[in-house]
């Protein structure tokens, strides 16, 4: 499975992206997480294959939200109300459904997202 992600930017604070995820391959959950400069990769957000069951970090939870089109193997993040703390690089993986890190096999190589205040 190859994940290919993209759509990232730079944006103004309480600007919107949306990220693509498109995948090559069988089919599975699908994560996106980030990471920050400085800190540490951490869960974004979380759909099953047949995009009924979705989950969320808190921090995102009611801004970001993750859809997919299976016809065309693409998973989106839609992001709203940006913060300058949402910049990070952004990446899709292929999986379990899960928010752990260590539940998905495949990694795409990420996307820069960067809030301007």
């Amino acid at each position: 499975v190859q994940l290919q992600a993209s759509g990232g930017g730079l944006v103004q604070a309480g600007g919107s992206l949306r990220l693509s995820c498109a995948a090559s391959g069988r089919t599975f959950a699908v994560g996106w997480f980030r990471q920050a400069p400085g800190k540490e990769r951490e869960f974004v957000a979380t759909i099953t294959w047949s995009g009924g069951t979705t989950y969320y970090a808190d921090s995102v939870k009611g801004r970001f939200t993750i859809s997919r089109d299976n016809a065309k193997n693409t998973v989106y993040l839609q992001m709203n109300s940006l913060k300058p703390e949402d910049t990070a690089i952004y990446y899709c993986a292929a999986g379990s459904f899960s928010w752990g890190q260590g539940e998905y096999r495949y990694w795409g190589q990420g996307t820069q997202v960067t809030v301007s205040s």
